[in-house]
């Protein structure tokens, strides 16, 4: 990864960071969001996003704020000021923001500062690990309406700029737990789906990425809420987000207990899914049939 990408990763931790001490702070003082977001001169919800790590900071808000929590003490009020300081520094995906919705940009930025991603898919091979092929396929299929196309192009290089992740000197360890039901739903025609299942053979050789299929003779299984993905930080301040992508919006769950499930839900389809060895021996299979 580019040292451009590693500093824009680390503004994003640093908003995180931020964002969960002011919002620790603000519940050990009993205040709530609304009367956070009066003495600042905002909405409930703009702290709300704040606290999530989803805008950047202003030096008087988190001032302000840290005056309304009672934090007094220089010390402390110089660190949590400098991380506001340091956080405004914006992402490369920014430059995506013509094709890039804003509530997926902050997953974009939660996934390029992650040190671990474990994912559950069952429809489509993860955004991770598409060839550009099988992406385009997958984005004109999602838009029947018809996109233009230097959209579908951008898009699609928003698409590989992330896999560029998987490359990088702190690539992220990744765990992919996949439905077989993805491998045969047909995006782009025989030859874009084989060159797909041969790059996930190559991705599945990676020391850091581990894949497994849960394979049709396995039957029902847990994961009847679809799709998600669990991140996890090196910063052990930060809490785990379990990421739950809907139709026009997403779901970024920090609690504990939230994500605590979605964690147990991935484990069980671990267990459920072919160990890594004999998902190397299912894919290739598959890709024997198409070709």
């Amino acid at each position: 990864m580019a040292m451009a990408e590693r500093d824009d990763s680390g503004s994003m931790v640093r908003r995180i960071l931020l964002g969960s001490q002011l919002r620790r702070l603000r519940e050990s003082r009993g205040v709530t969001r609304e009367a956070a977001g009066y003495s600042i001169r905002a909405s409930e919800s703009k702290i709300s996003r704040m606290e999530l790590g989803r805008v950047s900071f202003k030096q008087r808000d988190v001032a302000d704020l840290l005056t309304l929590y009672g934090v007094v003490d220089e010390a402390e009020r110089e660190s949590l000021l400098g991380l506001a300081r340091s956080s405004g520094h914006a992402g490369w995906w920014h430059s995506y923001n013509d094709v890039l919705p804003g509530w997926f940009q902050t997953y974009v930025g939660l996934e390029a500062a992650a040190a671990r991603i474990a994912a559950y898919e069952v429809q489509f091979v993860h955004g991770l690990l598409q060839t550009e092929a099988y992406a385009e396929a997958v984005i004109i299929s999602g838009h029947r309406g018809g996109l233009p196309r230097t959209e579908i192009e951008r898009r699609v290089e928003l698409r590989m700029q992330r896999q560029k992740l998987l490359f990088g000197e702190r690539a992220p360890q990744v765990h992919c737990v996949l439905d077989e039901a993805a491998l045969h739903r047909g995006y782009g025609g025989r030859q874009v789906m084989a060159d797909q299942i041969k790059l996930l053979l190559e991705f599945s050789e990676l020391p850091h990425v581990t894949l497994q299929i849960v394979p049709f003779a396995y039957g029902g299984h847990v994961a009847e809420s679809g799709a998600f993905t669990v991140l996890r930080f090196a910063e052990r301040e930060l809490s785990d987000v379990a990421y739950v992508e809907q139709l026009t919006g997403a779901l970024y769950l920090d609690k504990r207990e939230d994500v605590a499930s979605y964690q147990a839900v991935l484990d069980r389809l671990s267990d459920a899914a072919q160990p890594p060895a004999e998902s190397r021996e299912l894919l290739n299979r598959v890709v024997r049939k198409l070709l």
